[in-house]
């Protein structure tokens, strides 16, 4: 069938539904859309809204039988690629539609470097000669942002941050210079500004190539930044369209009006001087050898934390931010004991920097950590109750089957996930929804420190608030202290009222979170904050 419209990707009356056990849930219900060459298109919405599986449906990528295609149609170039065959399906993905995927860590292969992986979209797609490859792969990286290009080459997706494999995903779709991106959650993992420099990046080469995108977010910023129209989507359905600057200026849907309302409010905890400190870091190191030759000795070392101290009271935040690869992450493996370090670590009052892996056991209960990839942290083969259940298992064995079952509900209801929902498994689950599972698991423990890794990165900006609201009173509640990593300073001022620049490994600035944000003392860190400001500015004019 030929699709007489000149849009370039033309989506019709698209319906999903899965199949769970012998019903069958609608995601998506008679979705309709089209994008022309040039153009750039949001679907926005909050988790669940059916954004994620509207888009892998255009390139067939849903788990087939269990995912149905009631009613739709959908036209490339005027093909119905809908009824394309596999074959013809291969020549489109990743040549003329290129997709960059929202969970990073599991769509890079593990057991190949990201030279390989980037290459060998170059060989089949492109028929680069092998000899060349690595030049390119270069240049595409260097496009992207992603530093020590040389480096990286030969590293791993588990020897990067969630920002730098973010971006080898953007080199990846780039590579085929196809003619539509389809972009889901871009920018999620990348701070500030290497946000600012991919989009700009995106925008030059549409420009370059006439290239058509498809971005699908809950980042009203990057919304206004980049779109040219705008579907906005809620349970399933698109209810309200438009032209960027009319959707922003006059929302006609109630949905949309409160999407556009959401954001972060109140102030962070105050600071009691009487607390005690939980946690103290002293000249903390986390040096990875650098090992060559045929004898792999070690040449040198990757100092990717260098000389950081801290101090955490009980009930407090302390926010730690800076660029990806900066060492924030690993730095609070570090802290955790879950990886090698050198330096004291002093937890309430005991030193736990030589303290085996057993005897470090009994202290995980009161040391939990969010990680910033929900999907990779979240066993695939349990239930989101067995995943929430498993540490009450292991750190009160003794508590029977019933209680346990009431502290599962009450922290499903405390993240917003629905009860009912604990018997399905992680990837029925959007993003969104995931990385609020991840968070149940943590606090179902009632822990005295929780190490949040970009715990609101994977989520919209109302569920956004409600998290943040939900941790800041639980703190309150529980007198829990917070180690809060994020590239997101909006949440961060929301939430911490301590804060660590880091850079290279190294502090350049640390002290009270509201006098940085005022007056902030390095040149990095008002370049951190213009670029995060800049965001913010474009989002918050959308009602002026």
């Amino acid at each position: 069938m030929i699709d007489p419209s000149p849009a370039l990707l033309r989506v019709e009356n698209l319906s999903v539904a899965f199949k769970q056990g012998d019903k069958e849930a609608v995601a998506v219900k008679d979705v309709s859309f089209d994008i022309y060459k040039g153009e750039t298109v949001a679907l926005v919405g909050e988790s669940g809204s059916g954004k994620s599986v509207s888009a892998l449906s255009i390139l067939q990528l849903l788990p087939y039988p269990l995912a149905t295609h009631p009613t739709g149609n959908i036209y490339f170039a005027g093909e119905d690629i809908f009824r394309a065959t596999p074959d013809r399906l291969r020549e489109i993905r990743g040549n003329r539609i290129g997709m960059i995927f929202q969970e990073p860590m599991t769509s890079l292969n593990p057991l190949h470097t990201i030279e390989k992986q980037i290459g060998e979209v170059l060989i089949l797609h492109k028929k680069t000669r092998r000899i060349s490859v690595r030049e390119h792969v270069s240049e595409l990286l260097k496009k992207v942002g992603l530093d020590r290009v040389e480096e990286r080459l030969g590293a791993y997706p588990h020897q990067l941050s969630g920002g730098q494999r973010q971006r080898v995903m953007i080199a990846m779709a780039l590579a085929n210079e196809p003619e539509i991106m389809i972009a889901d959650e871009p920018t999620t993992a990348l701070d500030v500004t290497i946000q600012a420099q991919i989009l700009s990046v995106l925008k030059e080469l549409q420009t370059k190539q006439k290239m058509a995108m498809l971005i699908i977010t809950h980042d009203l910023g990057v919304v206004r930044k980049v779109a040219d129209r705008v579907f906005v989507m809620t349970q399933g359905q698109i209810v309200e369209s438009g032209k960027t600057e009319q959707i922003f200026r006059n929302p006609q849907h109630a949905y949309t009006k409160h999407l556009l309302a959401s954001e972060l409010k109140g102030t962070t905890a105050l600071e009691s001087p009487e607390s005690p400190v939980i946690l103290k870091a002293d000249d903390l190191k986390v040096w990875f050898p650098i090992k060559r030759g045929l004898l792999r000795r070690t040449k040198g070392y990757v100092k990717a934390v260098d000389g950081v101290t801290l101090k955490i009271k009980e009930g407090q935040t302390v926010g730690i931010v800076g660029e990806s690869g900066s060492g924030k992450t690993t730095f609070a493996l570090g802290l955790l004991r879950l990886e090698r370090s050198s330096g004291r670590i002093i937890y309430q009052g005991t030193d736990i920097s030589e303290l085996s892996w057993k005897e470090m056991r009994p202290l995980r209960a009161e040391m939990q950590i969010v990680f910033q990839d929900p999907y990779g942290s979240l066993s695939p083969r349990l239930s989101v109750g067995q995943i929430i259940e498993e540490g009450l298992r292991i750190h009160q064995s003794g508590m029977d089957l019933v209680r346990r079952q009431k502290i599962i509900i009450d922290v499903l209801r405390e993240v917003g996930l629905d009860p009912e929902t604990q018997d399905r498994y992680p990837h029925e689950f959007s993003g969104g929804q995931r990385q609020r599972i991840a968070i149940a698991r943590a606090l179902i423990l009632k822990p005295k420190l929780i190490v949040l890794d970009e715990p609101t990165s994977a989520l919209d900006v109302s569920v956004q608030a409600q998290i943040v609201n939900l941790l800041r009173d639980l703190q309150i509640r529980y007198k829990i202290s917070y180690l809060f990593i994020s590239h997101d300073l909006k949440v961060v001022r929301a939430l911490a009222d301590q804060l660590i620049v880091m850079r290279n490994g190294k502090v350049v600035e640390q002290g009270k979170s509201s006098e940085i944000f005022k007056n902030p003392s390095t040149n990095y860190t008002r370049e951190l904050l213009s670029a995060a400001l800049n965001l913010e500015t474009s989002e918050n004019t959308r009602i002026n």
